[in-house]
């Protein structure tokens, strides 16, 4: 390995690294040391150690090993959380002999924890794009001595919508830096992206990303419409993966099938956009460190997860499009493993996984999901490959072999052994045929020899198959599969019959018509390709008989038109002037207001009577002239109070003065005469009804004062509690 750095090839030797897969070993040339660099490779290629290569010389330098932690020298953006830690680990065990200091800002942690690192100083940070443009706004990270940005995964962060973050964030970082872009696929965002922040950048493509995975056969699972979970249930059992992604469109989905293979006794976990960090980073530790075997995720789970014991991706649920099929799969078959990506797929998502496999360029294999007989064959095959059976007794065997030979048959230590080995493991599940579902598509067998009739009526008459479809059975003794092509031409119509049924069908007829349409047998198949078709515009079919017009002459192309040369304008023509208005206009002075006018009692009143246009009125400018068109309606003498300043709204022309500010002023006039106590205040009205009733009786005593304590009614009684 050609490695500049001594302590990165340490590393990688350490690793198990005896070569560089493609990628890495074009990044790391040292002719591209200084240039930004767009690179598009498949997943599972090895980016993450690539760009850690390709970023050494700019962090370095001549030197061997970093210096104190300051303000960061690089900046990793990942698109997920889970991918932004997963790189720096890979970074972690890479610069560990250079002395790096590492630091994630990532949604979901602790900001102040994530702030006391960049306080402390570090020399790489990898980030999400939300949680850095955070850091970046609070002032928490000092971007002044950046050398390199790696944005990891670029494609992805656009579709999430991150495009506006990265422009911010590339805008906060010097000039000078140097940006690396990896991606899947180069779609026109990125490419925009690059012609815009790299300078002079070189574009690297691996031979590998042109051709589909080869270390991962795809499988295409054909189930019924109502076996999909039972069939996830099967490959689970069938394959016996150390790790397998089962991937789902969304989180109820996620929730509902980890609930269903837990219940069948699988170690799963969940991994979906709802959960926690720490709850997702408990579930990928799950699967690294064995405690699960098992994870049902949502697509949150499709980019840059690196699991090295996953052996099988499931579709539960297709993907909405060729670039997540890949993705997906792209989970397993890494690092020179073997790996199986199958698909379930009902009847009616057949046709879609056609149309995913055929934009991917993939090739799968087209079989059904596997049967019940065919797990329990493969764990058979499992339990005998083993190669326990090859290994020697032992000495501290040995007793316990003899005591079990000694107390049972060969026959029945088998048969114990076999009830133990299943025991272990879950049951298989019991399929139903996909070709006998009512959503599957059935192929037609070939028609085979045909004999061909003409039945009088088509298309002029109204024939249509549908039609003719239904009678011909009916009148023949026939099935729609003794019937094949149907041909409604102007006059005619052609009908296919199977050569077998053409017997019974002439002896049911009895005849030669079809509910009054004359039936012919032909001698051969008709010409129907070369018959004429009718022609059609927007007022329905042309009449034959009538033909072009004889003194019919075209005005030829616009281009060769010309003016009239005996055109003149007329001499008399005059533009027309604007109008002005009447100097002589003068309003009519005989016109005089009627003097026995008077307005009716709802005219203009707010809304009165509707044919006096119900207008709001206007009111008087003196409330207290008689002569006014409304005079002052006088108050009943129930309304004493309405004398009274303070018991009145503002009248127009007054300034409106609440009571309070009116008894506080003193301008308020006392209340019947007596001012008012608050203590002294009056219990309930006396009741209606009975006098000597229970209730009117404590009614009347609790407003004399009778029963309560003080004395004082309801006033001085205690209050009530939760008021």
């Amino acid at each position: 390995m050609n490695i500049v750095k001594t302590a990165l090839a340490e590393a990688l030797q350490a690793r198990g690294y005896e070569s560089l897969t493609q990628v890495q070993q074009e990044v790391s040339n040292p002719e591209l040391d200084q240039l930004d660099l767009l690179v598009s490779a498949q997943t599972g290629s090895g980016k993450t150690v690539g760009f850690g290569l390709a970023m050494a010389p700019t962090l370095l330098g001549e030197d061997e090993s970093f210096g104190r932690a300051a303000a960061p020298l690089a900046l990793v953006i990942a698109p997920t959380r889970e991918l932004a830690l997963q790189v720096k680990r890979e970074l972690e065990w890479l610069y560990a002999g250079a002395g790096a200091i590492m630091a994630s800002t990532v949604g979901g942690m602790d900001m102040r924890d994530e702030r006391r690192a960049l306080d402390r100083g570090t020399h790489i940070v990898v980030a999400t794009p939300g949680r850095l443009r955070d850091h970046i706004m609070r002032g928490s990270i000092n971007l002044s001595e950046i050398r390199a940005v790696v944005l990891d995964e670029a494609d992805e962060m656009l579709d999430l919508g991150f495009r506006e973050d990265l422009e911010f964030i590339l805008g906060e970082t010097p000039d000078t830096r140097r940006t690396l872009m990896f991606s899947a696929t180069v779609p026109k965002g990125i490419a925009r992206l690059a012609e815009t922040y790299l300078k002079d950048h070189k574009r690297i493509t691996t031979v590998a990303e042109k051709s589909q995975h080869e270390d991962i056969d795809y499988q295409l699972l054909a189930v019924s419409q109502r076996d999909g979970e039972n069939a996830i249930i099967n490959v689970l059992r069938y394959h016996e993966a150390p790790n397998a992604l089962v991937f789902c469109n969304t989180r109820a989905m996620v929730n509902r099938l980890t609930t269903r293979l837990s219940n069948r006794g699988f170690s799963v976990v969940a991994l979906s956009g709802e959960l926690s960090q720490a709850e997702r980073s408990n579930a990928l530790q799950s699967l690294r460190d064995g405690r699960a075997s098992v994870c049902v995720a949502t697509d949150v789970a499709a980019r840059g997860l690196d699991l090295p014991k996953l052996d099988l991706v499931i579709h539960a649920e297709l993907p909405t499009s060729h670039e997540t099929l890949l993705h997906r799969s792209g989970r397993t078959g890494r690092a020179g493993r073997h790996g199986v990506s199958a698909l379930i797929v009902p009847p009616k998502s057949r046709g879609k996984a056609m149309r995913l496999l055929r934009s991917a360029k993939l090739t799968a294999e087209e079989l059904n999901a596997p049967s019940a007989e065919a797990v329990r064959e493969q764990d058979e095959a499992r339990m005998l490959g083993d190669a326990s059976w090859n290994e020697a007794v032992t000495a501290a065997e040995a007793t316990g072999v003899a005591n079990l030979l000694e107390k049972f048959a060969p026959e029945q230590l088998a048969a114990a052994y076999l009830r133990l080995f299943h025991s272990r493991h879950t049951a298989p599940e019991e399929l139903g045929d996909p070709g006998q579902d009512k959503g599957a598509r059935k192929d037609r067998e070939p028609f085979g020899p045909s004999v061909w009739f003409t039945v009088a009526g088509g298309r002029d008459s109204g024939a249509e198959p549908r039609r003719l479809l239904p009678m011909l059975c009916k009148a023949g003794n026939l099935s729609k599969d003794d019937i094949g092509a149907i041909r409604v031409q102007g006059k005619e119509s052609y009908v296919e019959l199977r050569q077998s049924s053409v017997e019974g069908f002439l002896k049911a007829l009895g005849g030669d018509q079809v509910e009054g349409s004359k039936v012919t047998q032909l001698d051969k198949a008709p010409d129907i390709a070369n018959s004429p078709r009718p022609k059609f515009d927007n007022k329905g079919p042309r009449r034959d008989d009538r033909g072009p017009r004889e003194d019919y002459k075209s005005r030829g192309p616009r281009e060769d038109r010309k003016p009239r040369e005996d055109y003149k304008p007329r001499d008399d023509y005059k533009p027309r002037e604007e109008r002005k208005p009447r100097d002589d206009f003068k309003p009519r002075e005989d016109r005089k207001p009627r003097e026995d006018y008077k307005p009716h009692r709802d005219a203009g009143k707010k809304g009165g009577d509707s044919k006096y246009g119900g207008k709001p009125s206007t009111p008087p400018t003196d409330w207290n002239d008689a002569s006014a068109p409304r005079a002052k309606k006088p108050k009943p003498a129930a309304y004493k109070a309405a004398s009274n300043p303070s018991q009145r709204m503002a009248r127009p022309g007054e300034e409106h003065v609440s009571p309070l500010k009116r008894r506080k002023s003193g301008d308020s006039k006392p209340y019947a005469g007596k001012p008012r106590d608050d203590n002294d205040r009056k219990g309930p009205p006396p009741p209606k009804g009975r006098a000597d009733s229970k209730k009117n009786k404590a009614r009347a005593a609790i407003t004399k004062g009778g029963p309560s304590k003080g004395g004082g009614g309801y006033a001085k009684s205690k209050p009530r509690k939760g008021n």
